[in-house]
């Protein structure tokens, strides 16, 4: 096909009269770059972000970061100023005080954060709330649906999803031990089910009562994993203690031995508490009132 393309061009240079020697060939690329304005965010972002820890926060839409498959808009400034300075007191800097660096951060996190202003829909109806991509970029979905003072919305739309995908990069990086797959129906005959999990489990509590401590967690082990330490270290004690007891006599042993092996897990090969970092992060929303989450100065 190449030689083809290369024949053709040679053929109407012939006849056009039109010169091929390199000579005539412009050096100046006819694609130009797109012009953006500096804004008050991205000197903030420059401070917070790449001086720190290396990682880009990128606000504005840009179709090579963004999945084609979706139907996206682009995040509101306002609502990525505020998502900005979240992302920065409820996770960065809760790692960074439970470890007593940002070198965990700085080594770890990836290296982009990405924003889009709506919700990204699969065909079944499920919406995804975010994505990691090979251990380097976190996507962040329907920014523009954020309200910064509901924290239970912030823990379920973002924030259990950072962490959730967060812990699959650490997870790439040091697989989890193979006993936390046998626990799902090592004696009950509960399985795993994929995508079928939201026509499986209607409800959370019915998936909690099979010992799954979510309905997404049901898909896999892999996806499990993640979800239990994220819902552990955005939840407080009574609150998980609550899941604990909806499961019942079948479900509490089996999310009981899947948090150990979790835990575990995270102090061993990571050096991470998971009830320092709970406490941390739960202390650090109740300080979310006293943020100007607003100012870039």
């Amino acid at each position: 096909m190449k030689k083809t393309i290369l024949g053709l061009f040679a053929f109407v240079c012939a006849f056009s009269g039109i010169s091929c020697s390199e000579d005539d060939l412009s050096g100046t690329s006819v694609i130009k770059p797109e012009q953006t304005t500096e804004t008050p965010l991205d000197a903030w972002l420059y401070k917070n972000y790449i001086e720190p820890y290396n990682i880009e926060f990128r606000y504005r839409y840009e179709d090579m970061e963004s999945d084609m498959i979706y139907d996206l808009t682009p995040a509101n400034y306002e609502k990525s100023v505020q998502m900005a300075k979240l992302v920065k007191h409820l996770c960065l800097q809760a790692y960074d005080e439970v470890t007593g660096s940002r070198d965990f951060i700085t080594s770890y996190f990836p290296k982009m954060v990405f924003l889009v202003g709506s919700p990204a829909y699969n065909n079944n109806g499920e919406v995804v709330l975010g994505t990691a991509e090979g251990g380097t970029k976190i996507t962040l979905y329907a920014v523009n649906n954020m309200d910064p003072t509901d924290v239970d919305l912030l823990n379920e739309w973002y924030f259990k999803t950072i962490h959730h995908e967060f812990a699959h990069i650490l997870n790439q990086k040091k697989p989890f031990s193979t006993d936390f797959n046998q626990i799902t129906g090592l004696a009950t005959g509960i399985r795993y089910v994929g995508n079928a999990c939201w026509d499986v489990y209607p409800s959370e509590d019915l998936a909690l009562k099979d010992g799954f401590i979510s309905r997404y967690a049901s898909t896999s082990a892999e996806e499990e994993f993640v979800e239990v330490s994220s819902i552990y270290v955005t939840n407080t004690a009574a609150t998980w203690e609550e899941m604990l007891e909806t499961a019942g006599e079948v479900g509490r042993p089996m999310l009981e031995a899947k948090f150990e092996i979790v835990d575990k897990y995270m102090k061993n090969d990571w050096g991470i508490d998971l009830d320092e970092l709970r406490k941390v992060v739960l202390r650090r929303q109740k300080e979310l009132p006293n943020l100007d989450l607003d100012a870039t100065n």
